[in-house]
Formats: C-alpha cells, structure tokens, sequence
C-alpha cells in the first residue's frame, strides 16, 4: 500500500511534502479515535525489545535520527509510530533559515536522499518550549550544533547555549560537529578543538548534576586513523558514546546517473549507499574501544536485516531517516518484529 502512495509523494517536491505529512499526521493525531488507530497498528511492547543505556530505559531499539523533526514540533505524532526514542534537531541556539531551497532531493534509483538543509530550524529556546508541552513520554535525544555564522572559536558558545536551553527536556545529547552543510563544522571533528569543545560541556553537564548522557555524531568519512582519534576522544573526556555516522560526501558507486547527481550538487547523501560503510565504522569503533563505547548506529537501515547487521557490529541502538521515507510508517514495527 506505502508503495503506491510513496510514487505519488515523489512526484511532490521532498522539502514540501515532508511538511505536508506531517500536517497530515498532526491532524489525525489530534482525533483521538485516530490515535488510537496509530498506536495500536504500529507500536510494539515486548520486553525482549527493551533496552538500557545511560540508566534509560529505551521501550524498543528502533530511534527515529535527527533532522526529521528538526524543532520538535511533531515529537507526539511520531512517538504513535513505534519509535523507541526520537532525535530532534540539530538545534542552533538562534533561529537561521539554512541554505536556499531547494536542498532535498531524492535519489530512488538507490534508495538515497541528498540533502544541504543548513541546520534549518526555530532554534533552542523554541524546541525547549515545544518539548514542555508534548504529552507522549517518548524519549527525547537533542541534537545541538553551532550557528552559520559563528566561527568555529566561538563553536563553544553555541553548544553551550543549546545544551542549557534543552538540557530540562530531553534525555540525552548529541553534538553534532559532522553535518557536510554548514561550512567549517566538520573541522571541529579534529582533535584539538572537539577535545576542547566536549570538555566545555562536559564540565558545564558536571555544574548541573552530570545527568545527561553526551554523545558524540561522527562522519562516514572519516579514516581509521581519525576514527582511532575519535575513541581517545571520547575515552579521554569520559563521553557517553558515538552515533554513527552522519551523511556522506561521497558520490562513489551510484546507479542515478552522474550526470543527474552533478545537476543537484553539493549536499550529505544518506540512505542505502551509506548502509555498508556505516556498518564498517560502528564496527572498527566497537572493535578498537574493546566494545567499551556505546554505539547508536545510523546509516542505511531499512529492514530488521539491516538493523541486525548493526547490531551484531556493536551498536546498542539504531536510527533510521532515509529508510523511514521509503519504507513508509510501519518502518519501526516492520524492525521491531523482526528482532525477536
């Protein structure tokens, strides 16, 4: 059935018709017959599917990552899908319109997504203010990241502003210094500057009763060596764990022509093409950390398959994105089943 409406979506520009659905979704969710209909045809409760982590009880692995709901403002219509924990963000501590549109294109002849969304979103003190007033009892993760136009030695600041607006309405961190769409981010991953910028928050989450689990979203791109920096990293400065990976620059091994993939330009490419090399990196970071840093894995998860495949690498918990927009909504359930 999703596949029949997902070739009408497609026909409908991606940016507009993700808005689009979930105003939908939002609607139906405000009909309580219908939200009874959402919950009892997609979440799962088994106790085989629970999991703890950071002292969390997650109800089931299967997270929804983080630019999908980038303000949270749809945290309660999603958590009717069977989502075990939602991601919002990444959260900037002032608003900022991202990139020019349009930025979000679909790639189906490989299951992918490009996206150059610029870290678009109302920022912090409006995701703080929507969180407090959800009514599902979902758990929340926080994706924060830095303004556009903050040079990345002030980097600090903007992570500090985000952590304390969010930090009484959400259950974990992620910092987020791997987005490909935001200039200069990805140069914060290098040793010294994230050294300093995760000590920063470190020491300000310790002023406030070191509750909140850290993690840390790290590239695909990055190499063994890198990625050997990213465990004394985290090692060092005593951080929760890694979500891996975000989006890639890499344009390798496309079925869509080139041609067409040159056409749409610059931009994090996610989905399928990503769900090998995700793998990889999960398991060298669970591998070389002696299986000592926990792992959410992202990355070209569409079926329970996939999910166990990072699973068995190391990861603890996953996220899916690209696979919830081609799978449709029974994604969660459809992960969730497969795994008992």
């Amino acid at each position: 059935m999703y596949k029949l409406i997902r070739k009408i979506l497609f026909t409908i520009d991606a940016e507009k018709v993700h808005y689009m659905v979930m105003k939908w979704l939002k609607f139906g969710y405000s009909i309580s017959f219908i939200r009874g209909i959402l919950k009892a045809m997609f979440v799962i409760q088994k106790p085989a599917l629970e999991r703890t982590l950071w002292g969390i009880k997650f109800p089931n692995p299967v997270g929804l990552a983080a630019g999908f709901d980038k303000d949270a403002k749809f945290t309660d219509q999603l958590a009717c899908l069977g989502f075990g924990f939602i991601e919002i963000g990444t959260v900037t501590p002032r608003p900022q319109p991202g990139n020019p549109k349009p930025r979000l294109f679909r790639l189906p002849a490989d299951k992918a997504l490009i996206n150059r969304m610029g870290f678009n979103n109302d920022g912090a003190t409006e995701a703080a203010k929507r969180l407090s007033k959800r009514r599902e009892r979902i758990i929340i993760g926080g994706n924060i990241g830095k303004n556009k136009d903050t040079p990345n030695e002030n980097a600090g600041d903007d992570y500090e502003k985000s952590f304390l607006e969010l930090y009484n309405e959400v259950d974990y961190f992620v910092v987020n210094v791997s987005s490909p769409n935001t200039p200069g981010l990805r140069a914060l991953q290098d040793k010294e500057p994230l050294m300093q910028l995760l000590d920063r928050l470190q020491a300000l989450n310790k002023q406030k009763g070191g509750s909140k689990p850290i993690l840390l979203k790290i590239a695909p791109d990055l190499t063994n060596e890198q990625l050997d920096d990213i465990i004394e990293i985290i090692t060092t400065t005593s951080l929760d764990g890694i979500v891996a990976t975000n989006t890639t620059i890499s344009r390798a091994n496309l079925a869509t022509p080139k041609s067409e993939v040159t056409a749409i330009g610059a931009g994090g490419l996610s989905g399928a093409p990503l769900t090998t090399r995700s793998t990889e990196v999960v398991r060298y970071i669970h591998t070389n950390s002696n299986g000592k840093i926990p792992i959410i894995a992202s990355g070209g998860i569409f079926t329970a398959a996939d999910a166990k495949e990072k699973l068995n690498a190391g990861a603890s918990l996953i996220q899916v994105y690209t696979g919830f927009i081609y799978e449709g909504p029974g994604i969660a359930k459809a992960i969730c089943k497969g795994l008992f």
